[in-house]
Parts: structure tokens; sequence; C-alpha cells
């Protein structure tokens, strides 16, 4: 009997920022551990203290939409959202972003041209003191800012 991986889409709700994007939901792939629960399987760019990997708890509405209502576990990665600044020496470039950081083989998506974020996945096991040193310099030369979107005790004491 052959297993099934079945995919979904759970959504979050929160609060916008002011000065960010007017969304109040994001959408992210999971796959399914049950009927209420999933381990996410994309990195959120808007939604903060989740990160992939995570496992979700999620109610599914009248109209069949996967709504999260709480994490049950950690992977014990850890998100971070990197904006590179348009007059810095990267200019808009999210290509140059990937690369700067490519030493520490982060997984990684940007948003959209008109935005150029990038929502950058740490595993647990990956060099956060490393990574932590170079995202301070690249945000003390100019060439982006960034923040944490989902931290474990581990990153914040790197």
């Amino acid at each position: 009997m052959e297993s099934t991986v079945e995919k979904i889409k759970v959504w979050f709700r929160f609060v916008p920022r002011e000065g960010w994007f007017p969304q109040d939901t994001e959408d992210l792939w999971a796959t399914k551990l049950g009927d209420d629960a999933a381990i996410v399987q994309s990195i959120p760019f808007l939604q903060d203290g989740v990160a992939e990997g995570d496992v979700v708890r999620y109610q599914t509405d009248a109209g069949g939409l996967h709504w999260a209502v709480g994490r049950v576990s950690t992977a014990g990665s850890c998100t971070i959202h990197v904006v590179p600044v348009p007059t810095g020496p990267l200019g808009r470039s999210p290509q140059a972003v990937h690369q700067r950081l490519s030493a520490f083989e982060l997984g990684g998506e940007d948003f959209s041209e008109e935005f150029p974020m990038v929502a950058f996945a740490a595993s647990a096991d990956a060099d956060f003191t490393g990574i932590k040193a170079l995202l301070d310099q690249g945000a003390e030369e100019g060439g982006w800012q960034y923040e944490v979107g989902c931290g474990t005790v581990r990153w914040w004491n790197a």
C-alpha cells in the first residue's frame, strides 16, 4: 500500500504592521499530518512566530480553508527577513542578498520584484553565530535591513 503525502495550504491571521503590507493573512504550504495538524513546508514572509518545519494545529472552515490556531512543536529553525537597501551597495537585488549569505546554505525565497525582501530559513544546526555576524555587518554597511520573524533560544543566545 502506498502512502500519499497530502500538501495543503495553512492560513495564518495577524494584525498588519504599520508601514508594511496591508495583508492580514498569509498562506503557507504544509504537509498534512492528520485532520488538524501539519508541518510547515514554506518560509513565512509576514507571519511571525513560525518557521519551516514547525508543526501547527489548524481548524478547517466551512469553505475548506485550513486556519492555523497554534504551533504544536518547533523544528528549531529560524526565519530571517532581509530587505536590501535600494541606495546601498547591493541595490534592490535579492540575488545579491542570496549571494552574500550563500556560504551558510540557507533556504530562501524572494517576496516580489516590487518589494525585494528575502525570507531565509536557517535550520536548527545552522551556524547562527556566523549568520548573525554577517547580518549585522551587512546592516552596518548599509546593504540591508533585517529582522528575525521566528527565533529560537539557540538563535538568541548565539
